[in-house]
């Protein structure tokens, strides 16, 4: 990039809000996804509408890209920079402009941080359900663009289940506001809809209107610990086929469970071979009926411990603990490869199994965690990307996981979106006419193909037999 457009976009956001030093432009060329690494040209935090209308503006004239990036804890390469591009960052945007009790509405900037959101409508007697294991750091515009899940995904949804308006500046640099309060609204197409887990790749997020629903009145937390994956498959089957639902069943196997202990050190009994960690909410007695339920499934599957929370904050550990599993794994090995797979939660036993295979056949370390409620696995290969063979010896477990998945029934990506790191394999899940019909949509709205470009798909021809972690796609920091 020339030094005419690097004044010109100084022009438009003040030389506070410009950075194009390495110094200043290396926290900007990564995020939370290993072996993507680029820099851009500048780094940008616009101050309001007009300025990213000006920027999209002078990127058709000038044809250079735009990636938007929020927080940065993404886990598919989607705010990576591109070559020849700049990072449009909304950290900044980050204020609740209303929340509306009467209607059940919260109406915030994109940087706001989820937990915060959170935090702030339950002083009010609200809930917002969305719960991304990341949430107190991750923002609302992030898991807009990807259609984020989370821990309680399982009784409540994801991101998309909440959004009833989008305001987003579109490639062409207008102003589109769509939704609104109406808790009904069939009038043409759903476009907020289709801006959710779109990526950045057809606007820039600079509003969102949330749902929100009033807050449970109780809870109660239970933790059951078992000494084998087929009395703990057992009981995951158990507790499906009772028709009871939980807010969150969550899943953790022994590698993670150790790591967790050594990382947050809680007492956890580090020899059981898996956990299962679940949360009922709602009225009272219906949650005492439901955890009885479910203890007697602990119980008849041999569950070697089973513990219910007796207070708010034996509670918050335990919920801490499942958080914390990515951070403990990654304190293993050097390079972390954290994925996400769904098949229907009847499956999710099988691609556990999946996942072991994988990790033998491979000679690779896995540990897996994840929402065993909704069917979404992490399995988590711990490796360290020095040592070439390894790392290819990972791509093939995780080639083999994604492709047993969707035999299964199953998708690529449940929460973190495809990005970088698995638009190869989108092709085996949408097929050639949904890839190709998603193509069309860019192309007609993003003409010059200048935000977020190569991300969820390649504009260029196919290639077969690709990996989502290519070592060819690796950049170094000078790009």
């Amino acid at each position: 990039m020339d030094k005419t457009i690097k004044s010109k976009l100084k022009k438009i956001v003040g030389n506070a809000n410009f950075f194009d030093s390495n110094e200043d432009k290396l926290s900007y060329s990564f995020d939370a996804t290993p072996l993507y690494q680029q820099l851009p040209e500048a780094v940008i935090f616009p101050e309001n509408d007009e300025q990213i209308s000006q920027i999209i503006r002078l990127a058709n004239r000038e044809r250079f890209n735009i990636v938007p990036r929020g927080a940065g804890t993404g886990l598919s390469g989607g705010s990576i920079p591109v070559e020849n591009s700049i990072s449009i960052v909304m950290t900044k945007w980050d204020k609740i402009l209303e929340v509306d009790s009467a209607n059940l509405t919260a109406t915030v900037q994109p940087g706001v941080i989820t937990g915060y959101l959170q935090n702030e409508v339950e002083k009010l007697g609200l809930f917002y359900p969305p719960d991304p294991g990341s949430s107190n750091v991750c923002t609302i515009g992030g898991n807009v663009a990807n259609n984020a899940g989370g821990l309680r995904g399982l009784k409540y949804g994801v991101t998309k289940n909440y959004v009833m308006g989008v305001e987003m500046v579109l490639p062409n640099g207008d102003l589109l506001r769509t939704g609104g309060k109406n808790v009904k609204d069939a009038a043409g197409y759903n476009l907020k809809d289709f801006i959710v887990g779109s990526e950045g790749t057809l606007g820039i997020i600079t509003k969102v209107m949330l749902r929100l629903i009033p807050k449970p009145k109780s809870f109660s937390t239970i933790i059951a610990f078992f000494d084998n994956m087929i009395d703990c498959s057992n009981a995951i089957s158990g507790i499906i086929n009772s028709f009871i639902t939980p807010a969150m069943m969550e899943f953790m196997d022994r590698t993670t469970l150790n790591c967790v202990e050594d990382y947050a050190k809680l007492g956890l009994p580090k020899n059981s071979e898996a956990v299962l960690l679940l949360e009922f909410d709602g009225r009272e007695d219906a949650v005492r009926e439901d955890s009885e339920i479910v203890k007697k499934i602990f119980s008849d599957n041999r569950a070697s411990i089973i513990k219910t929370a007796d207070t708010i904050l034996e509670s918050t550990n335990l919920k801490a603990a499942r958080r914390s599993a990515f951070s403990a794994l990654a304190r293993v090995k050097p390079t972390t490869i954290l994925e996400d797979v769904t098949v229907p939660r009847t499956e999710f036993p099988v691609l556990i199994e999946k996942v072991k295979q994988a990790a033998k056949d491979n000679n690779v370390i896995f540990g897996n965690f994840g929402h065993a409620g909704d069917g979404n696995l992490h399995p988590t290969c711990l490796t360290d990307e020095r040592d070439t063979s390894e790392i290819d010896r990972a791509h093939k477990a995780f080639e083999f996981i994604f492709n047993e998945a969707i035999k299964l029934g199953g998708t690529i990506t449940g929460e973190h979106g495809t990005g970088l790191a698995k638009k190869d394999f989108l092709e085996n899940v949408a097929g050639i006419p949904g890839v190709e019909m998603m193509k069309k949509i860019k192309s007609v709205i993003d003409e010059n193909n200048i935000l977020n470009p190569g991300k969820i798909f390649s504009n260029a021809p196919r290639c077969e037999g690709t990996l989502p972690f290519n070592k060819n796609q690796i950049k170094s920091f000078n790009g």
